[in-house]
């Protein structure tokens, strides 16, 4: 969706709150694809700073269907995301702010004076997006030897790995055996 700002870059001082529905069904990365189970509103406060420059801050709730990092059970996450963001249009003269390059990142979200919301949003999921996801703090895991949950209980497996350092005692034990 894309959200009209001209008045708002174009007024000096002006503030003005904006409240706009997600339309994003599923976030895709490189790490997956992320349904979207429960979606609400960008909370937007724009206020203009000087000409052609405009802070973007706010907040938005959205809960994914992902799973646990450690044994993939299927579990809701929820992301609170508050941002602040400066914005600059394309129309505005980027040459006269060449030596700060906070207003560069926001192309790709930015259409002249209209604000992709969308892309504004993904941006933002993708940014804050939790580095491990898990169903309790306490999760441990499957057996990597045959896939069971362990925090059902135990397996039975036989799980140990022997020190790698030790290579050269086991060889030295296993030479002399051989008679």
């Amino acid at each position: 969706m894309l959200l009209n700002l001209s008045d708002v870059f174009t007024t000096k001082g002006k503030v003005t709150n904006v409240a706009v529905p997600l339309e994003m069904t599923s976030f895709r990365s490189k790490m997956g694809d992320y349904p979207v189970q429960e979606k609400g509103t960008i909370d937007f406060t724009f206020t203009n700073l000087a000409r052609n420059r405009v802070k973007a801050h706010g907040n938005m709730e959205m809960v994914f269907e992902t799973w646990c990092d450690r044994c993939l059970k299927d579990i809701p996450t929820k992301l609170s995301i508050h941002f602040e963001r400066m914005l600059s249009s394309e129309i505005s003269d980027r040459q006269e702010d060449s030596s700060s390059d906070e207003f560069h990142d926001d192309i790709a979200f930015m259409e002249g004076y209209q604000l992709n919301t969308e892309v504004f949003a993904y941006h933002e999921i993708l940014v804050n997006w939790p580095a491990k996801i898990l169903c309790s703090p306490d999760c441990r895991g499957t057996c990597p030897v045959c896939g069971f949950d362990l925090n059902k209980g135990e397996c039975g497996c036989d799980t140990f790995v022997p020190d790698p350092r030790m290579a050269v005692i086991k060889d030295i034990f296993n030479t002399d055996k051989e008679v």
